[in-house]
């Protein structure tokens, strides 16, 4: 075959195949997704989201209970302090930091509540029940419920001083003169290591004949737990110059000792065999 009978060449270049990638299958790799568990979901964060906008109450409660455990940790660690010091130095304690007493007592308060009766307001019965002319001192008065509940003269004494009537002092150095009370009242206030001193005070401001009552905790005076004799006890309040007239363990939360006060018999309370008294200890609720 000759030049001119050979067929012209083509001016077309063949194209390269191309490899079709088959898409990998991820149906298996990635769960389907399900509109309705998506639909769930948001409904869920919607509503806990809605709940806290819609009701404020449910955050400010939990706060609530939180400053109530707080402010039961701090009455708890106080109490104890004031159970195992001297007056003396419950005293320095509270002028370092008056409001340590607020909140000491915003918790006796609270505790309070659990009790059926109030031992103050026993006493404040019992008053009533004598003359109004009664000069009374209240060793460790609080709030001073006891001179709001009678009509009687009250020297309210304390560790620090919430109304001007109360009398801010050591209760075993109180200012008033000797002879001037017809009554003294310790209405669970015998706390501190040496609460003999305060019924040493006791004794030497009260006339001769005068009344010593002595409420409380009912625990402090169970020897079967740890607590004292109450006739120990009571005995050696006699050796300091009193006379027991009466005794009452009816409520089962509080004992009620009725003391009066003999001649001029005054011995000193490092003279008298004292029993060591039970701290009151107060749980956690």
């Amino acid at each position: 075959m000759t030049e001119e009978e050979q067929p012209p060449l083509s001016h077309k270049r063949k194209r390269p195949r191309r490899r079709r990638l088959k898409a990998r299958d991820t149906s298996q790799s990635q769960p389907p997704h399900d509109a309705n568990n998506i639909n769930k979901n948001n409904k869920k964060s919607t509503t806990q989201s809605s709940k806290s906008t819609l009701n404020p109450s449910s955050s400010s409660s939990f706060l609530d209970k939180m400053k109530a455990k707080l402010s039961g940790g701090h009455f708890r660690m106080i109490n104890e302090k004031l159970y195992t010091c001297t007056g003396d130095e419950a005293l320095n304690y509270f002028q370092e930091d008056p409001s340590l007493f607020n909140m000491y007592h915003t918790g006796y308060q609270q505790q309070m509540q659990y009790w059926p009766e109030q031992p103050v307001n026993i006493i404040i019965k019992w008053l009533k029940d004598q003359s109004p002319s009664l000069v009374v001192t209240d060793f460790g008065c609080g709030e001073a419920l006891l001179a709001q509940g009678v009509p009687n003269k009250v020297h309210s004494i304390d560790l620090v001083s919430k109304h001007p009537s109360v009398i801010a002092c050591d209760m075993a150095k109180t200012p008033l003169d000797s002879s001037s009370a017809d009554v003294a009242v310790f209405c669970l206030s015998l706390m501190g290591i040496n609460y003999p001193s305060y019924l040493q005070e006791a004794h030497r401001v009260l006339k001769k004949s005068g009344w010593l009552l002595i409420a409380e905790v009912k625990s402090r005076f169970d020897p079967s737990n740890g607590g004292a004799d109450p006739n120990k006890f009571s005995r050696a309040i006699c050796s300091l110059g009193f006379t027991s007239e009466s005794k009452d363990f009816s409520n089962k939360m509080f004992i009620l000792f009725y003391f009066k006060k003999k001649g001029k018999h005054n011995p000193t309370s490092e003279t008298v065999e004292w029993p060591e008294l039970k701290p009151c200890l107060y749980k956690r609720r």
